[in-house]
C-alpha cells in the first residue's frame, strides 16, 4: 500500500477516534447530571432503537417471576370477536383479599414496540398483595405490526370485561384505575379519556412517565433530556410504529396521542411521576398543568436526576426509586380507599 492511502486510513482513523471521544465526553457530562444512586454503568452505552435492533429486543428472554407470597396468579383471555385475537391478561389477587374490592388496570411500558404482561406480573402481584386489590395486567398487542387503535383497542377489551364481569371477578365497578408505564401509562390516558366519552367508570389513573405526545418527536430542542434509555431517536421509532406514518402537526385522530386531546374537563383524578432528565418531562408536567386547569385533581411528582425507566434499571433497594414507587403505590391505595 503506497504512503497516501496509509495517511487517508490514518486521517480517517483519527477522525473516527474524535468522534467517539466527543461522544463519550459529552455522555460523560449528561452522566453527571444523574442523581449519584442512579449512576450505572449501562449509561455510557449508545443504545439505539429501530427494525433491526426491535427483533433482537424481542428476543431476549423474561425471567420467569417467583410466586408472590400470598398473592395468587392466574392466566385468563378476554374475546374480542370479529376476527380480532383474543386478549390474554394475568391477573393476580390476594389470597383472602376482600370482594368486593378494588381493581387496578394494568399497561406495560415498552415504546408501543416492546415489552409484554409477562415482564410485569412480578410488580402486579406485588401491588394487589400490599393494596389488596384485583390487578389485571393486559398483553397488548404490539406495534408495527399492529398500529393504532389496536393496543387502546385491547386495553378497552379488557377494561369493559372488567365492569361486565364484576361480580364474577370479585370487583365494585365503582372502585376501578387504570396505570401503567412510559408507552403502557400513555395507553392508560388515552383509556381513561376514551372510557369517559364512552360512559365506563373509571375512579383514578396513576401514569408513571407516560408516553403522552407525539408532538414531542418534532421538538429539536429537549432540554438536554432523553440522553438516556428513551431517546428522541427511539421516541421517533416508537410513535411511528405505533400511529402508522412519522409524528405530524396535524393528526386529529381520536386517543391515538393522549396529549392532543383539547378539553379535559371530567376526566378521573391522577397521579403523575416523572423524571426531571426524562424525555417526557415536559410533555408530561404541561399534561398535569392541563388536568388542573381543567378541574381535574392531579398531584405530580417530578424526581430530580431521574432518567426515563431508571426505576427498573437500577436495585430497588434505592431510597430514591423506593420512594418514588411508593408514591404511585399510595396515590392508588388513596383513590382506591375512598
Amino acid at each position: 500500500m503506497s504512503s497516501t492511502p496509509r495517511r487517508v486510513l490514518a486521517g480517517l482513523a483519527a477522525i473516527g477516534a474524535g468522534f467517539a471521544a466527543k461522544g463519550l465526553l459529552a455522555r460523560h457530562r449528561a452522566v453527571a447530571d444523574v442523581a449519584p444512586e442512579l449512576r450505572q454503568w449501562t449509561l455510557y452505552l449508545p443504545l439505539s432503537l429501530n427494525s433491526v435492533t426491535l427483533a433482537v429486543f424481542r428476543k431476549q428472554s423474561v425471567p420467569r417471576p417467583r410466586p408472590h407470597p400470598g398473592v395468587r396468579t392466574e392466566q385468563r383471555t378476554v374475546p374480542a370477536g370479529g376476527g380480532v385475537p383474543a386478549v390474554g391478561v394475568s391477573v393476580h389477587r390476594k389470597e383472602g383479599g376482600r370482594r368486593p374490592g378494588g381493581v387496578v388496570v394494568w399497561i406495560h411500558g415498552g415504546g408501543m414496540v416492546l415489552g409484554s404482561a409477562a415482564a410485569s406480573d412480578a410488580w402486579c402481584a406485588r401491588l394487589a398483595g400490599e393494596l389488596d386489590v384485583l390487578v389485571v395486567n393486559v398483553d397488548y398487542r404490539l406495534a408495527p405490526e399492529h398500529p393504532y387503535p389496536a393496543a387502546l383497542d385491547d386495553c378497552y377489551r379488557v377494561l369493559r370485561w372488567v365492569h361486565d364481569n364484576a361480580a364474577e371477578l370479585g370487583v365494585d365497578p365503582d372502585r376501578v384505575a387504570v396505570s401503567g408505564k412510559s408507552a403502557g401509562a400513555g395507553l392508560a390516558a388515552a383509556l381513561a379519556q376514551r372510557a369517559y366519552d364512552t360512559g365506563v367508570p373509571v375512579r383514578f389513573q396513576a401514569l408513571v412517565y407516560p408516553m403522552l405526545d407525539d408532538r414531542t418527536v418534532l421538538r429539536t430542542d429537549h432540554g438536554n433530556r432523553g440522553a438516556f434509555v428513551w431517546t428522541p431517536a427511539a421516541n421517533r421509532f416508537g410513535w411511528t410504529a405505533y400511529l402508522g406514518h412519522p409524528p405530524r402537526v396535524d393528526d386529529d385522530r381520536p386517543y391515538a396521542a393522549p396529549a392532543r386531546r383539547t378539553d379535559l374537563t371530567g376526566l378521573p383524578p391522577a397521579w403523575i411521576g416523572v423524571g426531571d432528565l426524562d424525555l417526557f418531562h415536559d410533555e408530561d408536567v404541561d399534561y398535569a398543568h392541563r388536568l388542573r386547569a381543567a378541574g381535574v385533581p392531579c398531584a405530580l411528582h417530578v424526581e430530580p436526576g431521574m432518567y426515563h425507566g431508571a426505576d427498573g434499571q437500577v436495585a430497588e433497594e434505592v431510597p430514591s426509586m423506593a420512594a418514588f414507587r411508593e408514591r404511585l403505590v399510595d396515590a392508588l391505595r388513596t383513590a382506591l380507599e375512598q
